[in-house]
């Protein structure tokens, strides 16, 4: 798609669009030979933290769509990623010895670097070693970022590196936080697009006269039923909820999908937001959620106009100890086993959930769906034509990759994501919002050095 954005179909048409099960099927499971599955192996896929794997030291059990993987960091601190199962009799590398060079098998020796090779085979006499001829399933890493990234995909030669705004920046300028949802990565990611349960489900009981009317933000909560643009683009698919402001003036809040499971949210001031979540699959009922963020972007709204906190929206995240379970990194304290901590006195007097934080609050929701929500049981209204789009533009990419092999957007082009851009802003009624978010865009700023592409922003009807 040349421009940045086309209209998308009726307001009508997507209000009340419908998923069948063969398509809620389709869009939910991303195991191998699945089309979503293969749909995602076509990108780079964030991992882990790097520090989450020490050179020399334990391998790591690690899901990434449906796949059973160790990562490891050898000796000189390259980093691999394999099939848990050692080529020779399937053991798993799990309980391998990190060993310099590479990971060595407990049970008969094999060892393998970080690229699968197979290095020996003490186990056999030295004229029968067939070392040439056996690889381990290891796929493609890279670093960036505080990230570990890999490449699924067939492909001989991966695609080239994502360029999202959130992932170039410096290491010693990104919040990297880490959080697993007990549920399908579809539904955790719709949270992400549904701007109109922020007034509710996050700041439903707020006084809003103790909000400084000078925020821009409060438009927000003054209404909290606003109206929307929402249209396809050349990297996924794009709202802008908008509020009447001043006279003469129309507060946006403008957020981005991006293939195949990132999310640009639209928390804090256009300008400067640059942060992003990424939905990564670790099977069909469990997602590792990665939000990037930079640390000098201006505070979204969380206080009173007396600096009060706002009971509900702390933005904090207690965790449960990691443990070696293929599901034991990054699980909240404030979990389904205890109902998310929610307190009755608390959501009768303070806040509209009664649940303490913002991310717990998210998370008992969409996990409350079940493993994977049953969408033909949806009535979905005008709020959700974003939600409704990016569904759809999901089926079409996934389809048209399993029976025609067109890659989806932005495997080879990864640099149009830099026209993107999440945030809040207050402009002109007289102005067309696509006018609006371009000139924005162009006036956005982000650290010295960073690859821009604002000035290459085209609007299109």
């Amino acid at each position: 798609m040349p421009g940045c954005a086309r209209r998308s179909g009726s307001d009508k048409n997507e209000s009340n669009a419908m998923v069948s099960a063969s398509d809620n099927n389709l869009l939910t499971r991303v195991g191998p030979g699945t089309p979503m599955g293969e749909l995602m192996r076509q990108y780079w896929i964030p991992a882990c933290k790097s520090t989450e794997l020490e050179a020399d030291g334990p391998p790591m059990r690690l899901m990434l769509l449906g796949e059973k993987l160790i990562a490891f960091r050898d000796g000189a601190g390259r980093v691999g990623i394999m099939d848990q199962r050692c080529p020779h009799r399937c053991a798993s590398l799990f309980y391998g010895r990190n060993e310099g060079d590479g990971l060595r098998c407990i049970y008969h020796g094999w060892k393998y670097d970080v690229t699968g090779r197979c290095l020996d085979m003490p186990n056999i006499p030295e004229i029968q070693k067939f070392t040439d001829r056996v690889v381990a399933k290891a796929y493609p890493t890279f670093e960036r970022g505080g990230l570990v990234w890999t490449y699924l995909g067939a492909r001989a030669d991966a695609p080239p590196l994502p360029a999202l705004e959130a992932v170039l920046l410096p290491a010693e300028e990104t919040r990297i936080i880490l959080t697993q949802r007990e549920c399908n990565w579809l539904q955790a990611l719709e949270g992400d697009i549904d701007t109109s349960h922020f007034g509710f489900l996050h700041m439903g009981s707020i006084d809003t006269s103790a909000i400084d009317r000078a925020n821009m933000h409060s438009h927000a909560l003054l209404n909290k039923a606003p109206e929307y643009h929402v249209e396809e683009t050349s990297w996924g698919t794009m709202y802008a909820a908008w509020r009447r402001a001043d006279p003469g003036d129309i507060y946006y809040r403008v957020s981005h999908f991006v293939f195949p499971f990132w999310v640009l949210v639209p928390d804090g001031k256009f300008e400067d937001n640059i942060s992003v979540d990424a939905w990564v699959p670790m099977d069909d009922a469990h997602t590792m959620v990665f939000n990037l963020a930079w640390t000098r972007r201006s505070p979204p709204l969380r206080t009173f106009k007396d600096g009060r906190n706002v009971p509900g929206l702390e933005f904090r995240h207690d965790f449960l100890p990691n443990t070696n379970d293929w599901f034991g990194r990054w699980r909240l304290a404030v979990n389904r086993g205890n109902d998310h901590m929610i307190d009755r006195s608390v959501q009768r007097a303070d806040s509209f959930s009664g649940i303490p934080t913002i991310t717990a609050q998210d998370v008992a929701v969409v996990e409350s769906m079940g493993d994977i929500v049953d969408r033909s049981m949806e009535h979905l209204a005008a709020s959700d034509r974003m939600i409704v789009l990016t569904r759809q533009r999901l089926l079409k990419a996934a389809t048209a990759l399993a029976e025609k092999g067109i890659m989806p957007p932005g495997v080879d082009d990864p640099e149009i994501v830099l026209r993107a851009r999440s945030g809040a802003y207050v402009a002109s009624e007289s102005v067309d919002w696509r006018a609006a978010y371009a000139e924005r865009l162009r006036r956005s700023i982000s650290p010295a050095g960073m690859l821009r592409a604002a000035e290459t922003v085209s609007v299109e009807e």
